[in-house]
């Protein structure tokens, strides 16, 4: 017993803690190091001592022996004892105010009989030119709807019974070990899905399903400027609820952006790449391309460009966020090389290389390092 950490100490608490005091200390470390829950490497031992704790010290009459004898307890028992009859059995989901996995992890419980149901998402494809102008979109869907026949139950002519394993509840209380302890978990019913009523018949024309396919117009705005993968909700045009129980779920459509061929998109702003001859980078020279917007793109190259560099035309781009004014259309020059040449373009070169080309190399290498310091 000279291993075991004094029960207080385990839970954080002082020896004039109150009921309330030590509930809450369990509730909290338990939240921490529950196994499921953890992914500290002692989690499980640390969690099995936090239970044992408590179960002695949330019992009047074992706290009494333990502040009194320690952990071996009046006439030498010891305290903490795991398995067999002498087992702790601390009903979970009473301390924690429902399902211990609903009030620890989330999920939250179902109400009874009522359900929701599925969301369906589907996918819907539009140009640079529509996140540009906005557009009214519709498309056809076949979406579930609940059978007309059942009324969405499943069951024929509408016509459902108690479930007899759960008593209509939708929920079963289950007892299941959990380490040390015995605790009471209540679940769905696996017999009626929670719904608490089962089809004394399936439904002829939905084969039990409780729906229908029908053939719908789905309308819809694409705002000014939308985003790629921007999800739009139609609350109620999912799949309608089990047993026709509950609400539909919603129907989402995400919307994709196609790729442009030269315009790559940077939220508001175009970017493109705009290869360019050797002669157009030294002379300069203006370039007109057709844009989204239906008029020309007018670029002006100064004269003594580089390759690399960057020119930006403004208020040409996409609206932007904030719905006022559009972004900006950057355009990166990229130098042009051929992949063949004919003779005459290649004499005409080899003329151009004298007259191009530096006399002193290492004067040139020179210069421009200079440059660069001086920049």
């Amino acid at each position: 017993m000279a291993d075991k950490r004094d029960y207080y100490e385990v839970l954080d608490v002082d020896k004039s803690a109150s009921e309330k005091d030590l509930k809450n200390a369990f509730r909290s470390l338990a939240r921490k190091y529950h196994p499921d829950r953890s992914t500290a490497d002692d989690a499980e031992e640390k969690f099995k001592e936090i239970q044992e704790a408590y179960a002695v010290l949330s019992d009047s009459q074992k706290r009494g022996q333990y502040d009194r004898f320690g952990h071996q307890g009046a006439g030498g028992n010891p305290f903490g004892g795991f398995g067999g009859s002498g087992g702790f059995n601390i009903n979970l989901e009473d301390l924690f105010g429902g399902d211990i996995f609903s009030s620890m992890f989330g999920g939250g419980r179902q109400r009874r009989n009522k359900r929701r149901g599925n969301d369906i998402l589907v996918r819907h494809t539009i140009d640079l030119e529509m996140v540009l102008n906005g557009s009214s979109e519709e498309i056809e869907l076949d979406l579930p709807s609940p059978c007309q026949a059942c009324e969405g139950t499943g069951a024929e002519d509408g016509d459902t019974t108690q479930c007899s394993p759960c008593g209509g509840q939708g929920r079963m209380r289950v007892r299941q070990q959990m380490g040390p302890f015995i605790q009471d978990v209540v679940k769905e019913c696996r017999e009626c899905s929670g719904i608490g009523e089962i089809a004394k018949s399936r439904c002829s024309d939905c084969k039990g399903s409780g729906k229908e396919f029908r053939a719908e117009t789905i309308r819809f705005d694409i705002p000014l400027g939308v985003e790629h993968e921007t999800r739009m909700r139609m609350r109620g045009k999912g799949e309608p609820a089990p047993n026709g129980k509950g609400e539909a779920g919603d129907l989402f459509v995400e919307i994709e952006v196609q790729e442009h061929p030269w315009f790559e998109r940077q939220n508001s702003d175009l970017i493109m790449s705009l290869p360019v001859g050797f002669t157009d980078l030294m002379l300069g020279a203006t370039i007109k391309i057709p844009h989204i917007d239906g008029d020309d793109l007018v670029i002006k190259i100064p004269s003594n460009s580089s390759a690399g560099h960057t020119i930006t035309i403004r208020n040409r781009g996409l609206p932007n966020s904030r719905g006022v004014g559009r972004g900006e259309v950057v355009i990166l020059l990229k130098l042009h090389v051929p992949k063949k040449l004919n003779k005459a373009t290649k004499k005409a070169l080899e003329q151009l290389r004298e007259a191009l080309s530096p006399a002193d190399i290492e004067a040139r290498i020179r210069a421009d390092a200079e440059d660069r310091r001086t920049n």
